[in-house]
């Protein structure tokens, strides 16, 4: 006996695959394009590399240093631009203010693997 489906049921199934997918593939268009906040982080950075399996970011983390003999707090930013990659890398070991934007509930750590993502760096010394 021969299974086959109806031109009616083939679109069913088309649209019960395409539908989520193109539902998704909004929502990390809106996710990513929004911005929920803009800041800048001063400190100085103490761990930078490129990660991931198949789509390779720059992660990072911030040293932030409020008062000589305190606890630093740590900022941890991804970067997706090579070209500021390379401004950080040519800065580490200087104290630098980077300038981010947070994109909140981006789906898949394929974008990163924080929401702050830097666009800028300025060397302070």
């Amino acid at each position: 006996m021969r299974f086959t489906l109806s031109r009616t049921q083939k679109l069913v199934l088309a649209g019960i695959v395409a539908v989520p997918l193109v539902l998704l593939s909004l929502y990390t268009w809106v996710v990513i394009s929004w911005t929920y906040s803009t800041g800048e982080r001063a400190g100085y950075v103490q761990k930078f590399s490129k990660k991931g399996w198949l789509c390779k970011t720059w992660e990072g983390e911030l040293a932030m240093v409020a008062l000589p003999g305190t606890m630093p707090e740590k900022f941890y930013f991804t970067v997706r631009n090579d070209s500021v990659a390379g401004l950080i890398n040519s800065s580490l070991g200087k104290r630098v203010a980077l300038t981010y934007r947070q994109h909140v509930g981006v789906p898949t750590t394929c974008f990163g693997d924080t929401e702050y993502y830097v666009s800028d760096v300025r060397t302070l010394e």
